[in-house]
């Protein structure tokens, strides 16, 4: 009689392991086209800096904000599943029995450090500028483009550099691993298997995203600031609030 508590008890965490491990594995695999969207447009804005600096990466940024920062994009298509991602993946992790890769794989390390990275990101880009208190007076859409970026470069370049193509690097590996998962789970019989291996997506997560992009942030940074100086005082404003650039 006193092992049936404990035998029930594993009984129940076999079901709900049974329960929630497909739904877990549907919902962190069905955000990942709304991720994958979203940082194609979000990244063109700094590649398209290869040929028209600054200049023509705002421009562009302001094309792709129309998708993901209206009040249904941003909340639904963008932050919605930036947030069930990594969640679904730390609850079925947490939840099976056995999980089915170890923490120190590619795609776990690329994965948890993508999500504390973009946060980081999200706060000093999206949070902080919009404080409507002084000094930073919340600016504006119209005010917040590449220029805040450039300016973030040129006052602290090593911290920005590490940020903007560290954050870029864990995205692009951590889609190349994900993405390949994705296929052979769901399209694997329709389609076969992916013939590349794991060195082969980390080359082409590499020539494809990483070079691209950091490229862009060179010509930006050789750029000179164009912005006056009260908005210049704003933007240090807003870049401080984060602990990150306090020095």
């Amino acid at each position: 009689m006193a092992d049936a508590p404990a035998h029930e008890e594993r009984s129940f965490l076999r079901r709900l392991t049974l329960i929630t491990q497909p739904v877990l594995t549907r919902i962190a695999h069905g955000s990942a086209p709304f991720i994958t969207t979203f940082v194609l447009i979000h990244l063109t804005a700094p590649v398209m800096a290869n040929l028209g600096g600054t200049s023509l990466a705002s421009q562009v940024m302001l094309l792709g904000r129309e998708y993901y920062q209206t009040s249904f994009g941003e909340k639904y298509l963008v932050l919605t599943p930036l947030v069930i991602h990594p969640l679904s993946a730390i609850l079925k992790r947490v939840l099976a029995p056995k999980p089915a890769r170890r923490l120190s794989s590619i795609l776990s390390i690329t994965g948890y450090t993508t999500a504390v990275a973009v946060a980081v990101h999200f706060f000093i880009h999206r949070v902080a500028p919009s404080d409507p208190a002084p000094p930073i007076y919340a600016v504006g859409p119209s005010e917040l483009d590449y220029e805040y970026v450039k300016f973030g470069l040129q006052e602290w370049p090593w911290r920005s550099w590490l940020g903007y193509v560290g954050l870029t690097a864990a995205v692009a590996w951590h889609a190349s691993e994900g993405m390949a998962i994705i296929w052979n789970t769901w399209l694997r019989r329709q389609s076969g298997g992916l013939p590349r291996t794991r060195k082969l997506r980390t080359v082409a997560a590499l020539l494809a995203g990483v070079i691209p992009v950091a490229s862009g942030i060179f010509f930006m940074w050789r750029e000179p600031l164009m912005v006056f100086t009260s908005h210049a005082d704003r933007f240090r404003a807003a870049f401080t609030r984060s602990s990150l650039y306090w020095y």
